[in-house]
């Protein structure tokens, strides 16, 4: 086989199809084709969100939306002048796929289904004629006089211009090395903590509200809700540390200290207040007096490691235990010993140098009518619909770029 296109998009994803969509529907008179490895495409739309698909995020400001990525911050600043989240709403809602806003800002469509947007996306695929050729795995990409040949496990096929939309795929990032391009190493981002410790031990399930957590040696920082697991720390205090530190986590092979202060207090400020405590609780028991709206299980927990046993009342606190409590409470020392995947929406801090991407048209600077959408350069977010909104914005504006030339 050796077919002709226009345009081709590489990868079925959620880059790849909104890519090819918005191409076709701008460019009626432009052939595209999706080229898939998998037999279906969408996988990722299908378990994003616990298989509702979180679409984006009800953030409505670009310099706020881009504090949401630890690699792109800088360089997707301009993208979302052009296309955010207001404009994915109206795009989904043109189709007849509304969405709703939960209350942690996540967004999703009314159906509670992922299916709603695969269908709209093969809806409009089949609309606007792409073709989507599926058990297509690319094997290389080799640039000639009047675009690419791309050799495939099906054969060849010619194109003018070339979309590339495979995510974290070490094959394509090991083409595009062959290209000229440089690529950072992937290291997972988005991953929680492993850390046995007495102190969150059978307390699985509990969320301290808003915490603090620093990473002891680094300069790395984050605040938010803290969840305990059976094997360790989750929640987007953890998450977002997760992703921002990437790069240093990995090279720390997971093994470091973090320090979290579950109350978001001074500790002698805290000191203060358990004086104060002392005097006004004298008769009641620490350990089943709960203070600083810290759940009941966790307070526990805390109090016993301060060497405060279960019936001490108040009254019979010492300085040792005082000092010892304000301890936990602000600077609590856990070591973490590894880290475990978030659910299943697995995400890596790694691909093309962005230096090397034109973020006015999500360009190749190296290689003339190579364009890139989604996870394949090196741009990746915390968790909560931000590297779906990454998707929708290099993909949107690969088709008025290519539209444009």
């Amino acid at each position: 086989m050796n077919a002709q296109k226009d345009i081709i998009v590489i990868g079925g994803g959620a880059a790849g199809f909104f890519a090819a969509i918005n191409i076709a529907e701008k460019h009626p008179e432009l052939s595209v084709a999706i080229l898939e490895r998998g037999k279906e495409g969408l996988q990722k739309v299908k378990i994003s969100g616990g298989g509702r698909c979180n679409v984006t995020h009800a953030e409505f400001i670009p310099s706020e939306l881009v504090q949401n990525y630890p690699r792109g911050e800088k360089e997707l600043l301009g993208p979302f002048h052009t296309f955010m989240t207001g404009d994915t709403i109206a795009w989904f809602e043109e189709r007849g796929v509304e969405l709703k806003i939960e209350e942690d800002g996540r967004m999703f469509p009314v159906s509670n289904s992922s299916q709603t947007i695969i269908d709209c996306f093969l809806f409009e695929a089949k609309k606007h004629k792409v073709e989507v050729l599926y058990n297509h795995s690319v094997k290389s990409i080799k640039p000639t006089d009047n675009g690419f040949t791309v050799n495939t496990s099906q054969g060849d096929i010619e194109a003018k211009k070339i979309v590339l939309a495979t995510g974290s795929n070490p094959k394509v990032w090991k083409l595009l090395d062959d290209l000229g391009h440089t690529i950072i190493p992937p290291v997972p981002s988005l991953f929680t903590f492993d850390i046995k410790d007495k102190r969150i031990k059978d307390i699985p399930g509990v969320v301290a509200q808003n915490v603090e957590v620093k990473v002891l040696g680094t300069d790395l920082f984050s605040e938010g809700p803290l969840l305990i697991t059976h094997v360790g720390m989750s929640a987007p205090a953890i998450l977002k540390l997760s992703a921002h530190g990437a790069v240093e986590l990995a090279k720390l092979n997971y093994n470091f200290k973090i320090e979290i202060n579950f109350i978001k207090q001074d500790f002698e400020d805290c000191k203060n207040q358990l004086k104060d405590l002392k005097q006004d609780l004298a008769k009641k028991q620490i350990y089943g007096t709960a203070q600083f709206d810290l759940p009941k299980r966790l307070w526990r927990k805390l109090v016993l490691a301060s060497n405060i046993s279960e019936n001490e009342r108040w009254a019979d606190l010492n300085k040792e235990q005082l000092t010892a409590l304000a301890e936990q409470l602000t600077q609590a020392v856990f070591q973490v010993t590894g880290k475990s995947t978030f659910k299943e929406e697995f995400v890596t801090a790694g691909g093309v140098d962005l230096k090397e991407v034109n973020f006015k048209t999500f360009e190749s600077k190296l290689v003339p009518n190579l364009y890139f959408a989604g996870e394949v350069i090196n741009v990746d977010a915390v968790t909560g619909g931000f590297n779906f909104q990454n998707a929708w914005t290099g993909a949107y504006i690969v088709s008025q770029s290519i539209a444009g030339k």
